[in-house]
């Protein structure tokens, strides 16, 4: 069974290569132009829809394929291997683990550290939460909601002070409890990059000075409706802070789903989990394998 049981997350990719394959009953250039212009409207971006092809021609003449209606399996192969990272997919099981959660505001980055702190207890390890989001009225609320859910602690402050402040108070408080996960909210204005930089680079030197031994994550969430935008947000985060994963967000819906592929390949960050609904439960832990065969319906 594949990674999703709502199809429609890449229905518009798998209908549109579909098209393609009953429109050219030939591997000419045709047939390769519309397969690449097909990849690139499923939000694939231009170098990675450039890789794919360049691979599958490499199969489809070691393998002496002459039907186009061969190709999808080869495909299926050749995208699991670009989001395949390995060990990199699966978030850090040594404790104690401090998760920095980075991403803009609205892209369901709050409703991911509830769901992911939800999983950690699930597993029997204990978890904090921070509230290190102090610029944005609701955001210590939302996350304090999240934290009742859940049944977990979240250390917050006053709305507008120092969100490094909130860090210290979260570590003293984890390690005085022996607390196997802190999870910390932050900031997401995107457009103050210079001040977002300096806030990161200043909470990540108090995790380092105040919990050397802590393990560590920098997750970005990223909303897959917003196509080819979250592309550019993954290049500008990238940019600021050291990214070890992202998170998916809105994968149930209509989203093309391409722009998975191609941050995975583009900017070699793996996939830690995708998002599929609502629930407490509903992020799935990423598979290479699952997620390529969910995309062909498999």
């Amino acid at each position: 069974m594949g990674l999703f049981e709502n199809k429609s997350t890449f229905r518009r990719f798998i209908d549109s290569i579909t098209n393609v394959i009953a429109d050219n009953p030939t591997l000419d250039d045709d047939f390769f132009e519309e397969l690449e212009e097909s990849l690139v409207m499923a939000d694939i971006g231009i170098d990675t829809a450039e890789k794919i092809m360049v691979q599958l021609k490499e199969v489809i003449n070691k393998k002496y394929i002459t039907k186009p209606e061969r190709i999808m399996d080869e495909l299926k192969v050749i995208i699991e291997g670009l989001v395949d990272k390995g060990e990199r997919n699966k978030l850090c099981d040594e404790t104690p683990l401090v998760i920095l959660m980075i991403g803009i505001n609205g892209g369901g980055k709050t409703t991911s550290i509830g769901k992911i702190a939800n999983k950690i207890v699930v597993s029997g390890k204990s978890v904090m939460l921070a509230a290190a989001d102090t610029f944005r009225a609701a955001a210590a609320e939302q996350l304090e909601q999240w934290g009742q859910r859940v049944g977990v602690r979240v250390i917050r402050h006053e709305e507008g002070t120092d969100p490094s402040a909130v860090i210290y108070d979260a570590i003293q408080s984890a390690k005085a409890n022996s607390t196997d996960v802190l999870i910390v909210d932050t900031a997401g204005r995107l457009q103050n990059k210079g001040n977002l930089m300096k806030e990161l680079e200043k909470m990540s030197r108090v995790i380092t000075k105040e919990f050397p031994d802590a393990k560590r994550e920098n997750l970005l969430v990223l909303d897959s409706t917003t196509g080819k935008n979250a592309i550019s947000q993954a290049k500008e985060f990238s940019e600021i802070t050291d990214i070890t994963g992202i998170v998916l967000t809105k994968m149930d819906g209509t989203a093309r789903g391409g722009i998975s592929i191609t941050i995975s390949d583009e900017f070699d960050l793996p996939i830690k989990f995708i998002g599929m609904g609502e629930g407490m439960n509903d992020l799935l832990e990423f598979n290479a394998k699952d997620f390529a065969g969910g995309i062909f319906n498999e």
